[in-house]
């Protein structure tokens, strides 16, 4: 189900697409929240870096505390400012959520609160398929991906119906995420 499903039938609209610098300064202009839903099984960007190689290896990934992404995290925090996603878990999951999994202590420590659903509970949910990032609960970036799972573009959404619909999405997954630390306890190890 794509977040498109919840918006009325008889909407039609021209799809807004941004740059990736456009939405990079999101993450700078926004005012109080930031929240996203992430539901893809793998993301090509992770496979292509050097923290998933040593991942993959059983090394530590080797994460940067003073990465741009965990330095903006921290001084957006500082402000007062929230993070927050929901990651949709495959049972098992797979080799990109168990990355995901280590990745998520290193941007918690940066302000970043993190909690995990499993796909089954979400499917009962109805949550959408899409990965999206929610701005301020008025402001909906749609991440857009390839059949190579290659993020292709980001849409921009403000329609106050689908907005509406995407806080709804989030208060349903929120509540019924569990946070990392708590979740990863429950994972079976890969052996």
């Amino acid at each position: 189900m794509l977040l498109a499903d919840f918006a009325p039938k008889d909407a039609e609209r021209t799809p807004v697409l941004i740059g990736f610098d456009e939405f990079t300064r999101m993450f700078e202009d926004f005012s109080h929240t930031v929240w996203r839903l992430e539901s893809r099984r793998r993301y090509r960007s992770d496979e292509e870096t050097e923290t998933y190689q040593r991942f993959l290896r059983g090394e530590e990934p080797g994460w940067d505390p003073d990465h741009p992404w965990c330095v903006a995290r921290r001084e957006q925090s500082a402000l007062g400012k929230r993070f927050g996603r929901v990651r949709i878990v495959d049972n098992p999951p797979t080799p990109g959520q168990r990355y995901l999994f280590d990745n998520a202590r290193h941007i918690g420590e940066a302000g970043e609160d993190i909690r995990n659903l499993w796909r089954s509970e979400a499917e009962a949910l109805r949550l959408p398929d899409d990965d999206f990032w929610l701005f301020d609960s008025r402001v909906i970036a749609r991440l857009r991906f390839d059949d190579d799972d290659v993020l292709t573009g980001v849409e921009l959404i403000t329609d106050p119906v689908e907005v509406a619909r995407a806080c709804q999405v989030r208060d349903a997954a929120w509540h019924h995420a569990v946070p990392h630390e708590t979740f990863v306890e429950r994972v079976p190890s890969e052996e």
